[in-house]
């Protein structure tokens, strides 16, 4: 399975904080925003991971994440012209994915709750073993915003739309996909919005032509903010914070994602934790080295 991590696009809606600064790189409360998509890649044990963004911003990706050595992972880079939609991803990173399954994430969406690990686990699976793409869906009172899914009686998606005026339910489309092989294939048939873009909407729906969409619905126990507006980058520092202050829970940590799972050794997350000596997030890292961080 690879990870493609999106981090393209101008950021309009944040001007003028993106005016010098890729959006994905400002701050939610104590760390970095690509950060937590990022992490949300490794806890569902992808390790080969291409960020796509614009050329004027790669080289700040390079200097803060490498080539993702210190989080036991391999990260590649690519640039994105222009933003011409989600799906050109799969065009842009084709030599990359190979035939392999992909899953793709957007560099603004946080994910947060107990038992994310095995939901990202069981949806790479259902891609890469059953020939299924797989979507997430999550309750929102603005749908319309999004690409918006209509179920059936059984739960499962009968129709997506991108933005609609009269949207069918308020089961938004989250900024996490996984594809099975081939769908740089797919990506190809498809063709520009009449906003001039390759929709990832648009190849949903023809994965659901085919019969092979599923969708993971988020309950009330999972949290998902896409942070693309001055209000949601706001809204997402304080339910960071909160989560810091009331539960002493540092999320979206990749070193220790990737100390967890045994993908580096304690020597080189303490190397880690002495790189941020000087701030809370150094001092998180150096206690899950001395086992003071229960899991």
């Amino acid at each position: 399975m690879k990870g493609i991590l999106l981090a393209g696009g101008n950021g309009t809606r944040l001007q003028p904080m993106t005016n010098v600064v890729s959006k994905h790189l400002l701050p939610v409360y104590d760390k970095p925003m690509i950060y937590y998509p990022l992490s949300t890649l490794l806890l569902a044990g992808i390790r080969e991971i291409l960020l796509i963004s614009t050329p004027a911003s790669l080289p700040d990706y390079r200097r803060l994440l490498g080539d993702g050595e210190a989080f036991g992972v391999r990260i590649t880079y690519l640039a994105q012209p222009s933003p011409d939609g989600i799906a050109q991803a799969f065009l842009l990173g084709r030599p990359f994915i190979g035939d392999d399954a992909c899953c793709l994430i957007l560099g603004d969406n946080l994910f947060y709750g107990n038992g994310m690990t095995q939901l990202l686990e069981d949806a790479g699976r259902e891609a890469a073993e059953k020939d299924r793409a797989v979507v997430f869906g999550c309750y929102v009172n603005d749908p319309g915003r999004f690409g918006v899914l209509a179920l059936d009686q059984d739960g499962k998606v009968a129709d997506i739309e991108e933005k609609p005026k009269a949207p069918k339910s308020n089961y938004a489309v989250t900024g996490l996909y996984f594809y099975p092989p081939g769908v740089s294939d797919l990506a190809s048939e498809l063709r520009p919005s009449a906003r001039n873009e390759l929709e990832i909407t648009s190849l949903n729906q023809l994965y659901l032509r085919q019969g092979r969409l599923s969708v993971r619905l988020l309950g009330r126990g999972y949290t998902w903010m896409d942070v693309g507006t001055a209000d949601s980058l706001a809204q997402a520092s304080a339910f960071v914070q909160m989560l810091h202050a009331r539960q002493d829970a540092v999320i979206a940590a990749p070193e220790e994602i990737a100390y967890r799972k045994g993908w580096i050794s304690k020597a080189e997350l303490i190397a880690s934790a002495e790189k941020y000596a000087s701030s809370g997030y150094g001092a998180h890292l150096a206690e899950v080295a001395a086992g003071k961080i229960p899991y």
